[in-house]
């Protein structure tokens, strides 16, 4: 590694050749392999930082006999980011010039977890532009007001309406001796409904586990060589229609294809050592978790996800199918309240409202339990700013896959084209 600097140094010389300048000389392979050390050296001061790794074990190795102090880090990254910077002015091959941004872009977020660990934190909206390159829009909490009344008027009866919605779904949801089967069943089909038109290969797989005691409801853990570990928390329960975004969100063409054709497309085809590495907090997650989410969609168009529910997990979970419509409508109208987790993680961690406060108005807004407010704030307080890469996230990728595709054919292939070589997020909004 102290050779490092000398290497990147050499790689910014520009010689004049007559009216033209050559092309500056990369050794890009050796700019990845810092990267991935100085981010697996933060790795080893935040659990959450590194999301999946799967590249060269000696990198690894270096990283846990450097042990770096977080000032180290920071002084490193920072090093490599002002070198990049210099290489971002020059006129380079594009595909360099992809990476180069790319990873500058990655810095950046790593360089703001820095500021974080050690407690300076920003305000919300400039903390998310730094770590995911967006922010959300910043609405007042009442404007969900109109929503609640809807669902208010579509359950009407005793009780507060909190009360009257975690009451009526409470009679869909999975018995637990059934979990693992609706959960397979789920995946099956989605995996089905993918692979109709996404190319992976031969030999991708996953495996379930089901844990308990986390603050988030699923999790993809990316095992490398188009393999996942897919785990569900079985406090956090749930309907049975939500076995379905479960199983596209982690899976197919959720979490699980995304890294697949990442690997194959960018690691293993062009190279970039730097993909051998998700760093959670960095701009590829607003992508990972919209595309996740916008899969659901695409993958269960119109009514399909409520006919499937009806016709195949239902039963499988042998609960009744009375009253079905108005539960497919109540989950549509909740839909509309997905942005409410944004102003409440804003006012929460921007210190305007303290954890009761925004347990409440979690309950009260987004119709939940005590239970699964407190595990929705214990999320914010572990992922801070994170939370927006759920719900603004499908709207980017819903705008962009949407945007001058005419038919589902068109909308797959462009989808799968983000997946495999996803541009910044802000690249997305034009």
């Amino acid at each position: 590694m102290k050779a490092f600097i000398k290497i990147l140094l050499s790689t910014i010389v520009l010689t004049a050749c007559g009216p033209s300048e050559q092309q500056p000389v990369l050794d890009m392979d050796e700019v990845a392999r810092e990267y991935l050390f100085i981010e697996l050296s933060m790795g080893l001061h935040d659990s959450h930082h590194v999301d999946a790794y799967y590249g060269p074990e000696e990198i690894q190795q270096q990283a846990v006999a450097a042990a770096l102090s977080v000032e180290a880090i920071e002084a490193r990254a920072q090093t490599l980011s002002e070198r990049l910077g210099q290489l971002q002015g020059k006129e380079l091959e594009r595909a360099n010039a992809t990476r180069v941004s790319g990873l500058i872009a990655r810095l950046r977020s790593l360089l703001t977890r820095i500021a974080i660990h050690r407690q300076d934190y920003l305000p919300f909206d400039e903390e998310s532009l730094r770590l995911f390159g967006v922010k959300a829009p910043d609405r007042e909490i009442e404007e969900f007001d109109a929503v609640l009344a809807e669902i208010d008027a579509l359950l009407p009866g005793e009780g507060t309406l909190q009360e009257r919605v975690n009451r009526f779904r409470r009679r869909f949801d999975a018995p637990v001796d059934k979990v693992p089967a609706l959960l397979e069943a789920a995946i099956a089909e989605c995996r089905r409904r993918t692979v109709a038109h996404i190319d992976l290969p031969q030999n991708e797989n996953f495996r379930l586990e089901y844990v308990s005691n986390r603050p988030w409801g699923a999790y993809n853990w990316y095992q490398g060589d188009a393999q996942s570990l897919i785990e569900l928390n079985m406090d956090a329960g749930g309907g049975v229609s939500g076995f379905i975004g479960t199983g596209c969100h982690e899976g197919y063409p959720g979490h699980h294809v995304y890294n697949v054709l990442l690997e194959q497309n960018l690691v293993k085809n062009r190279g970039w050592l730097e993909f051998t590495l998700y760093p959670l907090f960095s701009p590829e997650s607003l992508i990972a978790e919209g595309s996740a989410n916008y899969g659901t969609r695409l993958a269960f168009p119109g009514d399909e996800l409520a006919v499937f529910t009806y016709d195949v997990l239902f039963p499988l979970a042998g609960l009744n199918p009375e009253e079905v419509e108005r539960y497919q409508a109540l989950r549509e109208l909740t839909r509309q309240l997905a942005f409410v987790g944004n102003e409440i993680a804003r006012d929460y961690l921007d210190g305007r409202i303290d954890r009761d406060t925004a347990i409440e108005l979690t309950m009260q807004y987004a119709l939940t339990t005590r239970e699964r407010a407190e595990r929705s704030v214990w999320f914010t307080e572990t992922y801070r700013s994170y939370v927006i890469n759920y719900n603004l996230g499908e709207q980017i990728v819903a705008e962009y896959i949407e945007r001058d595709t005419a038919t589902a054919a068109e909308r797959w292939q462009k989808f799968a084209e983000l997946l495999a070589s996803p541009p910044h997020p802000e690249q997305m909004l034009h």
